[in-house]
């Protein structure tokens, strides 16, 4: 990194959470940026005041938003309350870091988009999401686009690490337990490691070149939930003691994308970023760490 990133500072928003844990942990590399860690506790973005009152105590260069409401099946019995956080909670940081001339990095979904397609989806695809989270998140984006010039939306999918709740922690509790899984085949996407994410929102920060706009990120290639608790079970070597079972069934009443694996071209020859296919990354992680999380 040069000398010219060395006084950066840098708001985390939504610190608490699975992708503010993972920058945490990396803080350390990259010692020249001066990163400020809020959750949801010290910092809620729905409320405007608490955010001017955060900026005026401080001067950040930028503001990553890991801040989001995230339960889709939550979100469409009570979309008011996403809407709150994803739409109106973004509003209010993006007119902030406008006034105060920050650079936001936003992070969405995949779920922006309706899953018909049936090849990655590319920056340049219109979104068209078909649930209240996904609606509330798309808000959320265009917000961002209509406020500032100088933003990074970032879109990723199925994201699991050793932080929080997400579906690789629960397959590896089940599988001390459970003698028969059962998981759907009826969405493909791509599961992403949320310290991949991590490490690539930092570097995007080091990029002076790197231009503005809309991000793709997510491992490379594809899987069905099925497929990725097959990986986790075959590193595991107990695809021979727990009976793995397919539905092409999933018990929600929410409407999901079937298809949204996301197009990862722009940010592997634009930001000269290495993106490992979702198998290789889920290899290298060490599970006992994970198990004591």
């Amino acid at each position: 990194m040069s000398d010219q990133f060395s006084n950066i500072k840098v708001l985390v928003t939504g610190a608490g959470g699975q992708l503010g844990q993972c920058i945490s942990k990396i803080e350390d590399v990259y010692s020249k940026l001066e990163l400020h860690f809020a959750s949801s506790k010290n910092l809620g973005i729905t409320k405007k005041k608490d955010i001017q009152s955060f900026f005026a105590d401080r001067s950040f260069d930028f503001v990553i938003n890991c801040a989001a409401y995230t339960n889709v099946e939550q979100a469409e019995r009570e979309p008011e309350k996403a809407f709150k956080v994803n739409a109106e909670g973004v509003k209010n940081l993006a007119e902030i870091c406008r006034d105060y001339n920050a650079t936001l990095i936003h992070i969405s979904t995949d779920y922006v988009f309706d899953g018909e397609k049936r090849t990655p989806y590319t920056v340049e695809d219109t979104p068209n999401p078909i649930n209240q989270y996904g609606k509330s998140k798309l808000a959320g984006e265009k917000h961002v686009q209509d406020i500032l010039e100088k933003y990074f939306i970032i879109r990723t999918s199925w994201l699991y690490s050793e932080f929080g709740k997400n579906f690789y922690k629960t397959i590896l509790e089940k599988s001390k337990t459970e003698a028969e899984l059962t998981i759907t085949t009826s969405e493909i996407g791509t599961p992403t490691n949320a310290n991949d994410l991590a490490k690539f929102i930092l570097k995007l920060i080091q990029s002076s070149s790197t231009r503005y706009g809309i991000y793709h990120f997510s491992n490379r290639g594809e899987a069905t939930w099925y497929d990725f608790a097959e990986e986790i079970l075959r590193i595991l070597n107990k695809l021979d003691t727990i009976k793995l079972e397919k539905t092409d069934n999933y018990s929600t009443f929410v409407a999901r994308p079937k298809y949204s694996v996301l197009d990862v071209t722009k940010v592997i020859r634009r930001c000269n970023f290495n993106v490992l296919s979702w198998q290789e990354r889920l290899k290298t992680i060490k599970i006992d760490s994970v198990l004591k999380k």
